[in-house]
């Protein structure tokens, strides 16, 4: 008898988490199609995977490596998406993308290579924490050449435009992404929700028609795991929570901690004030004595004085 798949009650496909997919199962070059299907949805243009690797800033970053996930995507024409993923908190982490597309220029630059060969970077930032301030849940920044007169944006030659295949100056410099998961509010209006909702869900509606889902609903199913395979996948999800919270307890701790001291030092420093503001006080009244005593033998001088007139 043929055993029914898994769904949960809304009539959704359980998949594995797509962290937990890029580490063990996209890379394999049969299963390109499932990252080319989100990246052509995020970029708007279709996306044909020539190579997936790990991004060499991982090398920077091996503190938090276990909580996030970084690959490198090089499409048919060489371009570059670097993507990351990442789950703790890090007040940094809009400097870390900067470094990150950086490093993936400047890696593949050797002595004498000539500044044309420098490739498009796309940096595609999915995170499930609260970064920055804003109520969106998908962001993306690119380089604008805006005139400071005529208000126009810097075009490119004919002649550039035929060599970089780009219609304005902006157009050559790296591109950002930013999709805050957390804030997704679950209602799909496009092809690219039904990513985000799976990222946010680890799970597809039957209904999703975006790109790569069709494939990611074949290869990510949970159910098609053996045993073994289920076992380890819900330790490295028990793994990875525990990091999260462990991470956002000692941020907690530490943050109570910086107030007590931040107290502390308060206090201290509202001590020595007010040391200070005595020993002000005290010299002031010193002075004060001594004014007086002044004054009163000046009075005194000018008694005797008049006495030996009169």
């Amino acid at each position: 008898m043929k055993q029914r798949k898994k769904q949960s009650p809304g009539g959704e496909r359980v998949l594995i988490s797509f962290d937990y997919a890029l580490k063990r199962l996209l890379r394999n070059k049969s299963n390109y199609d499932v990252l080319e299907g989100f990246l052509s949805e995020l970029l708007m243009t279709d996306i044909s995977v020539k190579n997936i690797g790990e991004s060499e800033s991982n090398k920077e970053h091996a503190t938090d490596k276990s909580n996030r996930v970084d690959i490198l995507v090089e499409d048919e024409s060489g371009e570059i998406m670097l993507i990351e993923l990442q789950f703790n908190i890090e007040l940094d982490y809009l400097q870390r993308m900067l470094y990150g597309t950086s490093k993936a220029i400047t890696e593949r630059m050797v002595h004498g290579t000539e500044y044309m060969e420098v490739k498009k970077v796309y940096s595609i930032n999915i995170v499930y924490f609260n970064l920055g301030q804003g109520e969106d849940y998908v962001y993306h920044g690119k380089t604008h050449f805006t005139g400071l007169h005529k208000k126009d944006e810097l075009q490119l030659s004919e002649e550039q435009r035929k060599v970089f295949k780009k219609e304005v100056a902006g157009d050559i410099y790296p591109e950002y992404y930013i999709l805050k998961v957390n804030n997704f509010d679950d209602r799909t209006k496009d092809q690219l929700d039904e990513w985000i909702y799976f990222f946010k869900h680890n799970a597809v509606k039957d209904e999703f028609k975006a790109k790569g889902l069709d494939k990611a609903r074949e290869i990510l199913d949970r159910d098609k795991l053996t045993p073994e395979e289920q076992k380890a996948y819900d330790a490295a999800l028990w793994e990875r929570s525990k990091k999260v919270s462990d991470v956002a307890s000692s941020k907690e701790v530490g943050r109570t901690e910086g107030i007590e001291i931040g107290r502390k030092i308060g206090r201290e420093e509202g001590r020595i004030e007010r040391e200070k503001l005595v020993k002000e006080l005290e010299k002031r009244e010193e002075r004060e004595k001594e004014l007086l005593a002044e004054l009163t033998r000046l009075k005194q001088n000018k008694q005797n004085n008049k006495n030996m007139f009169e």
